[in-house]
């Protein structure tokens, strides 16, 4: 069992806890992830394998795609296989990128299959920022519209899957929702995605999950403040460089950069519209959630319910996991289940085309 925000949950107590109806549109189940002992502390699932564990080895190139707007975005490939038999696209996490370790190493579990992987980087975030003031969000889904379809019109026969991990799972849930007949995707999977933005942020700013948010709002306020040093951003965001610095919480910086730089009335208006959790009944692809009911980036009110799904959707939960973690146990290489769990379910949609 888990113990969140001072309560325990279980995954046979989650529906009378959560409202999770016995029947619905999509499929609510348990997951099949059971850490070793030591690993079922949820910051350890999620600090462990960031910091400690080794990174499998994994060789990409870089590729730069010009937007319509005259801006860029950048694609890590992975191996090249002789005669792959499918492609995978990865969308990462808030401030993440090809050598994240969720990134790093699903790469190279998802590249040893025989399948094509690419992961798309937002705006800014490949290590180099980008030329225009806007940059991405959890909501931002034309960038990823605009590479799913460059990725159709070179591989039109080869069968496509994608994974999003976190905001990126977000991103790519909102996604399937606007666009139920996409002709771009077999199947789908978003792992530790945070599907109600609002209740998201307000947890991620209590107790002991503030140092996984200032960890990311560092990282999120010294890339603004570089590129307020190169580009001019009146009319946009009305804030100095050392009011920037001073923001200390995600709904602070989402109310203040995020949605005027990106057409947004305020944070609120931002989050209701760009929470996965309003698309997840008008998605038509095959898709799976993997989510961890003692994740400390947020809460277990963002667990939707069957109801919520459609039919295409499946949700599995665990009562351990933690963020993006998923690690099975073993002290000092130990394995993570995440990246076997993502060959399983795409192997079966990978297949060649007749």
């Amino acid at each position: 069992m888990g113990d969140i925000g001072g309560s325990t949950f279980t995954i046979e107590n989650a529906a009378l806890v959560m409202g999770l109806p016995p029947h619905g549109h999509g499929v609510v189940k348990r997951s099949a992830f059971v850490p070793h002992r030591w690993a079922r502390n949820r910051h350890i699932q999620t600090i462990w394998p960031r910091f400690f564990q080794k990174r499998r080895p994994v060789d990409y190139v870089w590729e730069r795609i010009v937007t319509p707007d005259d801006d860029f975005i950048d694609l890590a490939w992975g191996p090249k296989p002789d005669k792959p038999t499918g492609l995978v696209i990865m969308f990462h996490g808030l401030e993440g990128s090809i050598r994240s370790h969720y990134a790093n190493d699903t790469m190279a579990a998802l590249s040893e299959q025989g399948w094509q992987v690419v992961m798309m980087h937002f705006r800014g975030c490949s290590g180099e920022v980008n030329r225009t003031p806007r940059a991405y969000h959890s909501g931002e889904t034309q960038d990823p519209a605009f590479i799913l379809d460059l990725l159709q019109r070179r591989y039109p026969s080869l069968p496509k899957a994608a994974i999003g991990f976190s905001l990126g799972g977000n991103m790519l849930l909102k996604l399937l929702g606007e666009y139920p007949n996409q002709p771009w995707l077999e199947a789908a999977m978003a792992v530790s995605a945070p599907m109600k933005l609002a209740s998201c942020s307000a947890s991620i700013d209590e107790g002991a999950s503030r140092i996984y948010q200032s960890y990311l709002m560092k990282s999120m306020k010294a890339t603004l403040v570089k590129k307020m040093a190169m580009m001019d951003y009146g009319g946009r965001i009305d804030l100095s460089v050392e009011q920037v610095k001073g923001l200390r919480s995600f709904r602070q910086f989402d109310d203040k950069v995020t949605a005027p730089l990106h057409g947004f009335a305020d944070a609120k208006d931002y989050y209701e519209k760009c929470s996965a959790f309003r698309f997840l009944g008008a998605i038509h692809c095959p898709t799976l959630i993997v989510h961890s009911l003692d994740d400390p980036f947020m809460s277990p009110d963002i667990v939707p319910h069957a109801e919520d799904l459609s039919r295409a959707v499946t949700l599995e939960l665990s009562e351990y996991g933690g963020h993006v973690g998923f690690m099975l146990g073993g002290v000092l290489n130990p394995t993570v289940w995440l990246q076997q769990r993502a060959i399983d379910y795409f192997s079966s949609y990978l297949t060649e085309k007749g």
